[in-house]
């Protein structure tokens, strides 16, 4: 298993791309800007997502022409991947990567979202947002707010019961939790729709409701309930594993600032806080862009092509710097974020008679 390697690199907030002048950031803005690497690749996005589109038909091509059949089960899994796919797309509309137009933007995280998964672009992006502002922040990222998982040994210490054994268990359970995701993410889509204004929870709520009448229908009208059902459960499980595996490396494991102690700039709040994965192609594919997680929260609206390409510029800067860059093998990047949950859970197993 590959050791992570450690370079030097810089933080950032990703909800700005312009820092205050004379700032850490401000050079290698400049130096990313003067190779077009914040341009819009609108080609590249028509691609992807009429590929991804097409590819979607035929899987539900698929499942109405196999029918009432067990076999229909294999097409569970390539459903996943491709409903990942829209995600990925969706979290790029909302960064304002695919378009500037924040009105074109919307209308593609609605269609990815809420029309095709079922799942609140408003709620996502709010959600989402936050935490970029703050990655890792114990009072301001609700990625890291104590749930099912903790993420602190403050946050354990307050832990008892079968959230006590939650936590103390919370390595081995993380991707079993996983398997979760998907139903999890269209409950809280529903649930968020109190917090939106009337307009906004009126389309966001017919569209949430289309998408769950329209996977019933096409499950119940081409299968069994119970095939329907086994179909449904698969699918779900392996979308949230997926997920699950692209978002597990980019945080767990890093830096967590303190909020009492030294307040850091756009540059270092990014970078100290975010893991990179190495990879070709395939892992660029699979984790949606997301290996390059410094590089992302450093410049959001960056498209995800040029992701790669910025790569040496800010490894390169944050080395000029001697700022950490967090560069790791995916399998290592798993081995470190579930240490990080096992020692969090320590003080607790160490109390259990």
């Amino acid at each position: 298993m590959p050791e992570p390697i450690t370079a030097v690199a810089e933080p950032t907030t990703a909800a700005r791309d312009a820092p205050p002048a004379g700032s850490e950031f401000a050079p290698l803005l400049r130096t990313v800007k003067g190779q077009g690497l914040l341009e819009r690749r609108t080609g590249w996005y028509t691609r992807v997502i009429a590929v991804n589109a097409l590819a979607l038909a035929a899987v539900i091509t698929g499942v109405v022409l196999v029918g009432d059949s067990w076999w229909s089960l294999l097409l569970a899994p390539p459903l996943a991947v491709f409903c990942a796919r829209a995600a990925f797309i969706g979290h790029d509309a909302g960064h304002c990567q695919i378009s500037g137009d924040k009105k074109a933007a919307r209308a593609i995280g609605l269609l990815h979202g809420n029309l095709l998964l079922g799942m609140s672009y408003a709620w996502w992006n709010d959600k989402h947002n936050r935490h970029h502002a703050n990655p890792n922040h114990i009072d301001k990222d609700p990625d890291v707010v104590a749930d099912v998982l903790v993420f602190t040994a403050a946050q354990a210490g307050l832990r008892s019961g079968f959230r006590g054994w939650l936590t103390r268990n919370q390595a081995w359970l993380f991707f079993p939790l996983t398997l979760l995701e998907g139903v999890a993410l269209k409950v809280h889509g529903f649930q968020d729709l109190r917090r939106q204004p009337p307009r906004e929870r009126a389309l966001e709520g017919a569209l949430l409701i289309t998408h769950v009448a329209a996977y019933t229908t096409l499950l119940l009208t081409t299968m069994s309930p119970g095939k329907a059902l086994a179909f449904a459960a698969l699918h779900h499980a392996l979308f949230g594993l997926h997920l699950g595996m692209a978002f597990a490396p980019n945080h767990k494991g890093m830096e967590m600032p303190d909020p009492d102690g030294e307040r850091w700039g756009h540059l270092r709040r990014q970078v100290l806080t975010s893991r990179n994965i190495r990879g070709g192609a395939l892992t660029d594919w699979f984790l949606g862009g997301l290996n390059y997680q410094i590089e992302h929260h450093l410049f959001p609206s960056m498209p995800r092509p040029h992701l790669r390409l910025a790569r040496p510029l800010v490894r390169a800067h944050c080395q000029e710097l001697g700022i950490p860059y967090a560069e790791t093998g995916l399998v290592d990047s798993y081995r470190q974020a579930l240490r990080h949950l096992h020692e969090v859970g320590e003080p607790l197993r160490a109390e259990w008679p």
